[in-house]
């Protein structure tokens, strides 16, 4: 082992040992954390104006009772007050940063709290965390010996008033970096924040292509985008030439499951390890922690208290969320977390499925607002995603992006589902992609399936294919290009899909 990994263990050895305490005590952990949570705040105004002191003698179920679950529009009054500077009301510390989320469609930035405490103890305690179990499963590891690559947005640190500023996420987890973790990272800070995307990654690429990079942290979809001008710059047939030391990628923001097989051609190197990771601008919330399995580990001692609610209820008006030790496998829920960022039962938007609750590991299945239930199909990201990676196995098929909406009923015609896909590589017989697609969609839901059936209610799939470059414009013409940024994969409604068959004449 190498004096760097060395150092790094023992650095890391705590981030382990606390992973390891939290798999063993899941429940006592996360009640601690709640009580850690309404202790810190009960003296702030709304800790103040839901009883906090009262329900801490009770406990989460008077929580439950007494704190609305809150949409972003819920806290947002309170959020706009932390926003112009005021103090003592979300969190009893000094909120400095805001991490700017628009999610998938919402053309509009939601500004989320990101507090000193949430910083250090969520979002840098997360990434340590995953650092401290790959090493622990590759001890004789060299990718702390060279540079990790950190892919993030185009919107650069703004000023909001004195002392307050607002980024993507990417950009207020760089400007808070320690600088130890700085001299190990590239691209350089200024380019890292370059606003322009098209500026930034060509930029990019000219710096990064001559350092010895180890790591890369990024979205699958723009990571692509700059691998290919890395090539582009350097003639290099593939990446493992330009970084013959490369060996973790952690990705997240979208499945990965469509772009793997592009990765694998792109670094054909057997000491790659690929690692989903589960960050948002609201918190660190799980990772993959076993190569095998494709599920995530979820963190619970990173300032976050969990609650869920089941999808199948998400829309009732008398909802209610359940505590962590309640839940079950094999349900999808809607995540309503509780943080040290000063997030009081919020509904993220997400929706996971449990693959086991010993430990607890979960499955990202999409977002509470993106599905098709237009004939009770009850469609899920998840299901998409697993479908098309069997269609594109089945035909030699890269996929770059794709959307789906659906084609509801005329006097004279069943409803469908469009499917909107822009090829890297077409499949080599389109039929035979569009019936793997709709076998995996009825193979993994069954409410799909009796949907499809005889075509009583949905016929057969239809593919429409995607000019070049369609997705990035469509993005482009929203403002809401590279980083996070990402294209809905499943709506209940045309009105993103007939945005983009008018831009794809």
């Amino acid at each position: 082992m190498s004096l760097t990994n060395t150092l790094l263990s023992v650095f890391l050895k705590r981030n382990y040992n606390r992973v390891n305490l939290y798999l063993k005590y899941p429940d006592e952990t996360q009640f601690q954390v709640f009580n850690n949570l309404l202790k810190k705040a009960h003296k702030t105004e709304f800790g103040k104006q839901y009883g906090f002191d009262e329900i801490l003698k009770i406990g989460p179920s008077e929580f439950a009772k007494r704190v609305p679950v809150a949409p972003y529009e819920l806290l947002k009054p309170y959020i706009e007050r932390v926003a112009k500077g005021e103090k003592n009301i979300l969190w009893p510390k000094e909120t400095k940063w805001f991490a700017m989320s628009s999610g998938t469609t919402d053309d509009r930035s939601k500004y989320i709290p990101i507090t000193g405490d949430s910083l250090k103890r969520c979002h840098f305690n997360g990434g340590q965390d995953v650092l401290s179990i790959y090493l622990k499963q590759f001890p004789d590891t060299t990718v702390f010996t060279g540079k990790a690559l950190a892919i993030g947005g185009s919107r650069q640190v703004n000023r909001l008033a004195d002392n307050l500023f607002c980024g993507d996420l990417s950009a207020v987890l760089i400007s808070n970096l320690p600088s130890w973790v700085r001299k190990r990272r590239t691209p350089d800070i200024e380019i890292a924040l370059m606003e322009n995307w098209d500026q930034k990654i060509e930029a990019m690429a000219k710096a990064v292509c001559k350092e010895d990079v180890t790591s890369i942290s990024g979205v699958p979809s723009w990571t692509l985008v700059l691998m290919r001008k890395i090539l582009e710059i350097t003639g290099k047939n593939n990446i493992s030439e330009v970084w013959p030391n490369l060996q973790l990628f952690m990705h997240g923001g979208v499945s990965f499951k469509p772009y793997r097989s592009q990765y694998e051609k792109l670094i054909p190197s057997d000491k790659m390890t690929y690692l989903e990771t589960y960050n948002a601008s609201e918190g660190f919330f799980a990772f993959q922690n076993e190569q095998d399995k494709d599920d995530m580990l979820l963190m619970l001692d990173n300032g976050i208290y969990y609650e869920f609610i089941p999808m199948s209820e998400f829309n009732n008006e008398n909802r209610q969320a359940i505590p962590l030790c309640e839940v079950k496998t094999g349900i999808n829920y809607a995540i309503v977390i509780t943080t040290n960022g000063g997030l009081w039962r919020y509904i993220i938007g997400d929706t996971v499925e449990f693959t086991s609750v010993r430990p607890y590991k979960i499955r990202i299945t999409g977002r509470t607002k993106h599905f098709i239930n237009a004939f009770g199909e009850e469609l899920i990201e998840d299901n998409a995603s697993r479908a098309i990676r069997s269609a594109c196995m089945a035909t030699g098929a890269d996929i770059k992006d794709y959307t789906a909406a659906p084609v509801y009923m005329e006097t004279d015609k069943r409803g469908r589902h469009q499917w909107l896909i822009e090829f890297n590589i077409q499949p080599n017989n389109m039929e035979n992609f569009a019936k793997t697609l709709d076998f995996e969609l009825r193979r993994l839901n069954s409410d799909y399936d009796a949907k499809r059936y005889k075509d009583l209610s949905l016929t057969a799939p239809e593919i429409t294919i995607a000019r070049e470059n369609l997705f990035e414009d469509w993005l482009r013409s929203k403002g809401r290009i590279g980083g996070q940024n990402k294209i809905p994969r499943l709506e209940n409604n045309r009105d993103i899909i007939n945005q983009m068959l008018e831009m794809n004449k």
